[in-house]
């Protein structure tokens, strides 16, 4: 690991965990640790931080990421610490009367993101990552390859900026900028990818989990999930039922990479044909 500068956690104060690991901010400077759980692929955090650092540079509002660093057990990364900041689930969660406010916002923020052209010689396809890892030995049970590769093929490459892990925990504000965190699966690529992480996570998610993760209701979910498919794609609530059966095969077939890169195994097989046939039929 002698990418990673070496931190004393002595100096940091524990202050948030989330599906991948937790964070620290350190007692005396305006830096914010984020480390993984034990076990995270030691290469996938330096992409992060590589996808971080150039989300960073292409414009997108965002946190200064620093360096790679490492307690002597975990790996992450060492970002810019935003003072006074609140995700935007924790908003909805606190003060839920400003759902609406906080849920436009949002979508204004994604909007915004994919209207940036992407510079695809540094920034990777979403596509290409599932194709590569979906062509990759023992991580993705056949039944399912042989249902979304066919898919995956025909999904278009276009080259404006996603988030890679869009939903409404992983944007913040501190009263006067919103900015999106957990940027390490930056890509490029159809809109499609992130606004079908964003309505799985509000519609399909385990309640305990969305509790765990967000701090909301269902009910709160979805109430926000609705203003925002509303406002970003410009339609009535009625007429969003086409727009969320075009996610559907993206999410489908994100769902075993983002479950491979978080438990760190494939889906069994038993998952896999649940998945498929209940998605991708």
């Amino acid at each position: 690991m002698s990418s990673y500068e070496q931190i004393n956690l002595d100096e940091y104060i524990h202050s948030g965990e989330g599906g991948q690991g937790q964070a620290y901010t350190h007692k005396s400077e305006k830096r914010l640790a984020k480390l993984f759980n034990a076990g995270f692929d030691a290469e996938l955090a330096v992409r992060e931080f590589e996808m971080a650092k150039t989300a960073y540079e292409s414009g997108v509002p965002t946190p200064r990421p620093f360096r790679l660093i490492t307690d002597g057990e975990r790996v992450g990364t060492e970002y810019e610490l935003i003072e006074k900041k609140r995700s935007f689930c924790r908003i909805i969660s606190q003060e839920p009367e400003r759902t609406q406010e906080i849920a436009l916002r949002f979508a204004k923020a994604c909007k915004a993101l994919h209207a940036m052209p992407a510079d695809t010689s540094r920034i990777p396809s979403m596509k290409q990552r599932m194709l590569d890892f979906y062509h990759r030995d023992g991580v993705v049970p056949a039944y399912m390859k042989d249902k979304a590769l066919p898919l995956l093929e025909q999904i278009p490459d276009t080259p404006m900026l996603l988030h890679g892990d869009m939903h409404i925990g992983n944007i913040i504000t501190d009263g006067e900028r919103d900015l999106w965190i957990d940027i390490g699966q930056f890509a490029y690529g159809a809109p499609e990818w992130d606004l079908s992480m964003c309505w799985r996570v509000s519609q399909i998610m385990d309640p305990k989990r969305t509790d765990e993760l967000f701090h909301l209701t269902p009910e709160q979910n979805q109430r926000q999930w609705g203003i925002f498919a509303c406002a970003y794609h410009g339609v009535r609530p009625e007429d969003l039922g086409r727009f969320i059966k075009g996610y559907v095969p993206y999410a489908a077939i994100k769902i075993p990479y983002m479950y491979y890169i978080t438990f760190h195994e494939p889906m069994t097989e038993e998952m896999v044909h649940r998945l498929a046939d209940s998605m991708l039929g």
